[in-house]
């Protein structure tokens, strides 16, 4: 495992000429990386899952779905959580690789097909479909939906559905701009890459794991939103670096190193490294907010289980950051077999 910090070169020279982006050294991270106990419970039961539902109809062979490690990424995301919830976690993450990668193909360049497959998702949200029509993906988002809005109160399961709904409903505009074939601006990239990276859903699953929640008023108030904002938008800078070389062979256009060398007329190096350079600006500014959280509390007047529960969300924000990073670094989920 990697030690708590992280620091092998300069963030100015992550790229080095003619080096592949999947092998771009990590971010310094103050945090320190941990694994769950459970790992290899919550991997046995994931290949049932993945058996029970036919691979999600995905063509990708064991052995490769292997290489990605996905237990790993939510054994290291959720470190603290219970066998149940780490299967659950795992079951989800295999749900968002597998789901992703059905439009990698010639289907993610036809947005009004892709809506319908993400409107049929999206009824389970509702409850609208009969299960015998649903297709194996949605049988398996079905599964997954009972399984994360369990115990949970209707204020938490009415915010996890618009974060579902927005993260399906956002496949269609990503299928349309590869009919484009020119990346979007920068707000423009941002405001579809937040959903299409389905963020706030895994974030959601901190609270869920967890089997807590955080009170209103220290949910929204602005240090932990930002907190929030800033564990989503992090992994999704360092991811656009990783697989860029898979998304511009397939027609991808969202990727934050195309934006950037379009604005400055760079490098493909160049672009890299300042994304890269622009995500660890976003590490230190995370560790700022969090060392701010005491005052914070102090500040909204928050009771004891408040100031509680709002922590233990930060700091199961800061081990989802850690993992993600750490499990980006050695999944063979962006690099050539």
């Amino acid at each position: 495992m990697n030690s708590s910090i992280r620091a092998t070169n300069s963030v100015n020279h992550l790229l080095l000429p003619g080096s592949p982006m999947s092998d771009a050294p990590a971010l310094e991270l103050p945090f320190p990386s941990r694994l769950s106990p459970h790992r290899a419970d919550a991997e046995a039961r994931h290949r049932r899952w993945l058996d029970a539902h036919a691979m999600l109809g995905s063509r990708l062979g064991a052995a490769g779905y292997t290489r990605w490690d996905v237990p790993g990424l939510a054994s290291l995301s959720y470190p603290d959580c219970e066998p149940d919830e780490l299967a659950l976690a795992t079951d989800l993450m295999g749900f968002y690789f597998l789901f992703d990668d059905q439009f990698d193909g010639p289907l993610g360049r036809r947005p009004a097909q892709v809506a319908a497959i993400c409107d049929e998702l999206t009824g389970v949200l509702q409850g609208r479909h009969p299960s015998h029509l649903l297709s194996p993906c949605t049988r398996a988002f079905e599964d997954l939906w009972q399984r994360i809005t369990d115990g949970m109160s209707d204020r938490w399961r009415a915010r996890a559905a618009y974060n579902w709904e927005w993260y399906f409903a956002s496949h269609p505009a990503e299928a349309a701009g590869r009919l484009g074939g020119q990346p979007p601006d920068r707000e423009g990239y941002l405001i579809l890459r937040r959903g299409t990276a389905a963020m706030e859903t895994v974030l959601d699953m901190v609270e869920r794991v967890g089997r807590f929640e955080v009170a209103p008023a220290a949910f929204h108030c602005p240090q932990l939103r930002q907190l929030r904002q800033l564990a989503a938008d992090i992994p999704s800078l360092t991811n656009d670096v990783r697989s860029y070389p898979q998304e511009a062979s397939r027609g991808d256009v969202n990727n934050l190193v195309m934006i950037v060398q379009r604005e400055r007329g760079c490098t493909l190096q160049e672009a890299g490294s300042a994304v890269l350079a622009e995500a660890q600006q976003m590490v230190r500014r995370f560790t700022q907010l969090t060392d701010e959280l005491p005052r914070t509390y102090r500040e909204l007047e928050l009771r004891l289980d408040e100031r509680q529960t709002a922590q233990r969300y930060a700091d199961g924000l800061s081990a989802w950051l850690t993992g993600y990073l750490d499990w980006e670094m050695s999944t063979g989920r962006y690099r050539a077999a």
